[in-house]
């Protein structure tokens, strides 16, 4: 990724740093998080299925978020958030995403910009940034692009006009900039890609909600056209996806969609029990005159609790393991394979248990259960949208090659090839270097 990459390169303890969070001591606690933000989830679970009938983008539910500094989760205390660890913020996003499953993924990139200025060195530009964060300053994303847009073959560019810096360019999967103040683009400049750091309301720049997917309608990840966009050289992140190395970037990023997909069992689950609940009709050869007492109902209520229990504990058991990652110092390459290894198994094993709760919970009841205006067909439009960003298909298989044979796991390996006389794994004793594509598509 872009982000995700300053402690490795410094080698500095993320102990050492000015204001970073520690798992060992929260600023905040769950019960004063909850006060605050549960009763924000309620509001936004409220208008969830209207929002999804008209096609509304959040704006307001981001509004209501960026009041509450939301984004300013895990920034420290001291530069005006409120110091969560990772925990906590996966936590959150969870129960954000079951009151409204496009939201985390929304603000997905703006974490990882977050976590970036966390691990940057102590000094103003740090500050000013995190203080941003904490004043309501949200970062969307442009990275991927439509057609042969792979890192290694970018067509947007970052070029000098005299004494100016342009951006030109055409992205896709621009998740969540229709809500953000800035944009971060990956560019190619003269061979080197960078990360640029544009305004959202800048001259050149035009957004489009034309996301056609069939779930997760309202992240606002349509395209995202840059015409002559003038770059100041503060705005210039430096080498982003050219470093090649071992990071915790893709485990987090992929925690993300894992919350989201938590968040939608819990919501299905809750709906599905509410739905049976309040439901006095049933079929002549049923077990009980009410849905609620039948064993059958009862056995699929269950089952529904149980993806939603596991599914909330993957997520979380991996947060743990970011968080013991980072008071490390998120430099031991051991530590990034093991949070890379955790994240990928977490995500074999959350999907399928989501996406047959999302279809599990149509056994409940006759044709009433399809109704429109029910929209419980969403969850699993969302599941399965969610479920396909980086295919577990192939992530399946780079788990079992890993635990076979050592080979390395699919980091964002941000230069394509990877250049070690050794794997990361102790499984075996020597691997040839091989090309990795990058997980870095928000898609």
């Amino acid at each position: 990724m872009i982000a995700l990459r300053a402690t490795r390169e410094s080698g500095l303890s993320l102990r050492d740093r000015e204001g970073m969070t520690s798992t060992a001591a929260p600023s905040t606690t769950d019960s004063e998080l909850d006060a605050v933000f549960a009763p924000i989830f309620d509001r936004i679970a409220a208008g969830a299925v209207e929002r999804e009938v008209d096609r509304r983008l959040p704006f307001d539910e981001v509004s209501w978020l960026k009041e509450a500094k939301f984004g300013a989760l895990r920034v420290p205390v001291e530069f005006g958030g409120y110091g969560v660890n990772v925990r906590q913020l996966f936590r959150l996003l969870i129960d954000l995403a079951a009151a409204e499953s496009n939201l985390p993924q929304a603000l997905r990139v703006h974490w990882s910009f977050v976590e970036d200025q966390l691990l940057a060195e102590a000094g103003p530009e740090r500050e000013r940034w995190l203080r941003a964060v904490a004043a309501g300053t949200l970062v969307g994303n442009a990275i991927t692009e439509p057609g042969v847009g792979a890192v290694d073959r970018y067509r947007t560019r970052l070029t000098r006009d005299g004494d100016r810096l342009l951006l030109n360019g055409v992205k896709y999967y621009s998740t969540g900039s229709l809500f953000a103040d800035h944009i971060l683009v990956a560019a190619d400049s003269d061979g080197e890609r960078l990360g640029v750091l544009v305004d959202a309301d800048a001259d050149g720049v035009v957004q489009h909600d034309d996301w056609d997917g069939f779930g997760q309608r309202l992240t606002a990840s349509g395209t995202t056209e840059f015409t002559d966009v003038v770059v100041a050289p503060d705005r210039v992140l430096g080498r982003g996806y050219g470093v090649a190395g071992p990071t915790y970037g893709t485990a987090y990023l992929q925690l993300v969609q894992l919350a989201v997909l938590a968040g939608i069992a819990a919501r299905a689950e809750r709906d599905a029990r509410e739905w049976v609940s309040a439901r006095t009709r049933t079929y002549t050869h049923a077990a009980a005159d009410l849905p609620r007492e039948d064993p059958l109902v009862q056995q699929v209520i269950g089952k529904l609790s149980a993806a939603a229990f596991t599914a909330r504990a993957a997520v979380l058991a991996v947060a743990e393991v970011l968080d013991g990652v980072l008071d490390a110092g998120a430099k031991d390459e051991k530590d990034l394979v093991a949070a890379e290894l955790a994240a990928a198994q977490a995500q074999l094993g959350v999907i399928d248990i989501v996406l047959d709760a999302t279809t599990r919970l149509f056994e409940l009841g006759g044709a009433s259960i399809v109704s429109e205006r029910l929209r419980l067909d969403r969850h699993w439009r969302n599941a399965r949208t969610i479920s396909v960003h980086n295919p577990a298909l192939f992530k399946a298989r780079a788990v079992g090659d890993y635990l076979l044979n050592g080979t390395d796991l699919p980091f964002g390996w941000s230069a394509g090839e990877r250049k070690t006389g050794t794997p990361a794994s102790a499984n075996t004793e020597s691997a040839d270097s091989s090309t990795v594509r990058s997980e870095a598509a928000t898609r």
